[in-house]
């Protein structure tokens, strides 16, 4: 690929849209989850495309990129990877495209990498959306916010932990590459931004009742200075059960709070929840 310049437009803050441009920090962010030579990727909002020209640099075999803003997605049409088949540019809504069914169209196999600097403002829910997702994705290395991607890699203990974590964990390991300040971008932002790894943990690791963790850890963390034997009693209830005695019968003592459960404990909670749930249907 040769170089080009990039587009140069305003950014759009209703788009939570944040720019890089160092050659050098666009390179860590494209390697951050590992090589991606011969990788399939899924950039959101690649903006002037920066982040784009880095993955293709490297040796994408293709870059999907979902982009809102039309004057971004137009000029990166232009690009001679998009006439070779190597960049493929939609224009659209992160949340509301189906990107199983967008990559059959495109005629691309998973597992994919995900790798992106995201809009601010979807950053979250589009995570959540990717860690629930089925075997089609791969490896992700995503710039945030840097408090969302601390949550997203606390551990029990720590007091970003709490559903979100929990929620990653079942699925991921997950570790922050690096920290950018807020005048590694254009226009800056006003806090700092990180880039969070997120490595799909093999088969036999991964926690498949996502819902069920997802609404017992959300419970849990809905009241996360109370103990347990309080924050659980409305879901506890509803299953028909006392909270002291679910807790006791997960072999998890009563007096703990949220942020002391491990990714196990958790998970024996989630198994608990289901089998009670199911009984009841």
């Amino acid at each position: 690929m040769t170089d080009r310049p990039l587009l140069n437009a305003r950014a759009n803050k209703s788009l939570g849209q944040h720019f890089l441009f160092d050659p050098d920090i666009l390179d860590r962010t494209a390697l951050a989850s590992g090589p991606v030579d011969g990788s399939v990727v899924i950039e959101v909002g690649p903006g002037p495309g920066g982040l784009t020209a880095a993955l293709l640099r490297k040796g994408a075999k293709a870059v999907v990129a979902l982009e809102m803003d039309a004057r971004f997605a137009a000029a990166l049409r232009e690009w001679p990877e998009t006439r070779e088949g190597r960049l493929h540019v939609i224009e659209g809504d992160a949340l509301a495209i189906n990107i199983p069914d967008l990559l059959e169209e495109l005629g691309l196999e998973g597992p994919v990498r995900i790798i992106a600097n995201l809009p601010y403002n979807v950053g979250t829910p589009l995570v959540v959306d990717w860690l629930k997702a089925g075997d089609w994705r791969g490896q992700m290395a995503l710039m945030f916010q840097h408090e969302v991607a601390i949550r997203l890699c606390a551990q029990p203990g720590d007091k970003h932990y709490g559903r979100l974590a929990v929620l990653t964990h079942a699925v991921c390991s997950a570790h922050i590459a690096f920290t950018l300040p807020p005048g590694a971008f254009r226009p800056p932002p006003k806090v700092d931004s990180s880039v969070a790894v997120l490595l799909p943990l093999p088969a036999d690791e991964k926690f498949a009742d996502l819902e069920a963790i997802e609404k017992v850890a959300a419970a849990a963390f809905g009241q996360r200075r109370k103990m347990l034997r309080a924050s659980l009693k409305s879901i506890a209830g509803a299953m028909g059960t006392d909270a002291t005695a679910w807790l006791e019968g997960c072999e998890i003592d009563p007096t703990r709070r949220a942020e002391t459960l491990s990714q196990n404990e958790f998970r024996a909670l989630a198994r608990s929840w289901r089998q009670q749930v199911s009984k009841l249907a």
